[in-house]
């Protein structure tokens, strides 16, 4: 098939079930927040379809691709710790990078939704299916089979920046920021995950640092963006600095690390 039908697949593999998911736990909320069974529903639906998207989605790969997708093998414990580094590393010069482009753009913010009224028990797994769905779907879709079709027909430096770049162009929190912060910054998170597939064939490595990630920035990062000093106020200040040196400090272990992890795996 076509490279439009196969984006169209990884898309909808993406979008689909979190678009479902949030209105169903909207809807529960609002309607049942002692039961959640939206989390059910969602779990129940992922496990029915699972085989069905696994399925017509290797038929919209080459011949060549459809053996790797979804891309979801386990990893020898060496390769997967270097790739644990390597997304560690990044994940810090990844907060650096977010940071000093707030101090710079005014950033408004983005925190999670209020569950103070909400029983414990569905709070808690609410939280949990949110921290979980999303990083499996974009994984999934992304480097699981949009990655790997890219990789089928050309080079993989091609396939590891043409889905970084189109990762970093999509709708990303927090929803009103600046846009060109958020395609920088997003761009670089494609490619530290796009690496991370290419060099390991897997997006298991990938999905764990996906998940911590995504758990710092929503509850340690973006919910302090709006007090964040900027440097059209309080000029270039020494916290400033200190976040410059860390988003290029540790790019630079991260690229150390996965040169590591291409000689681990034997990947250029």
């Amino acid at each position: 098939m076509t490279l439009g039908r196969t984006a169209l697949v990884a898309l909808a593999i993406v979008f689909l079930p979190q678009g479902i998911w949030s209105a169903l736990i909207v809807l529960n909320l609002r309607t049942t927040p002692s039961v959640p069974w939206a989390v059910l529903v969602v779990a129940l639906a992922l496990w029915l379809i699972a085989p069905y998207v696994n399925a017509s989605s290797r038929q919209s790969l080459t011949s060549t691709a459809r053996h790797a997708a979804p891309r979801a093998s386990l990893v020898p414990r060496p390769v997967l710790m270097w790739a644990w580094l390597a997304g560690g590393f990044a994940l810090v010069a990844l907060v650096g990078y977010w940071i000093t482009f707030a101090s710079v753009v005014r950033m408004p913010g983005s925190v999670l939704p209020d569950l103070s009224g909400v029983p414990w028990w569905t709070a808690s797994l609410a939280v949990a299916t949110g921290a979980a769905l999303s990083p499996l779907c974009e994984q999934v879709g992304f480097w699981g089979y949009g990655q790997v079709a890219l990789e089928s027909r050309f080079s993989g430096r091609t396939a590891i920046a043409v889905t970084a770049i189109v990762f970093g162009v999509l709708p990303h929190p927090p929803m009103p920021a600046a846009l060109w912060p958020k395609w920088i910054f997003f761009s670089l998170t494609g490619l530290t995950f796009s690496t991370m597939a290419y060099l390991t064939d897997s997006i298991l490595p990938g999905l764990a640092v996906h998940a911590v990630s995504l758990l710092t920035f929503f509850v340690l990062v973006w919910p302090h963006d709006a007090q964040r000093p900027l440097v059209a106020d309080a000029g270039m200040h020494g916290w400033f600095w200190l976040h410059i040196a860390q988003a290029a400090g540790f790019s630079l272990l991260a690229c150390w690390a996965f040169r590591r992890l291409s000689k681990a795996t034997s990947r250029p």
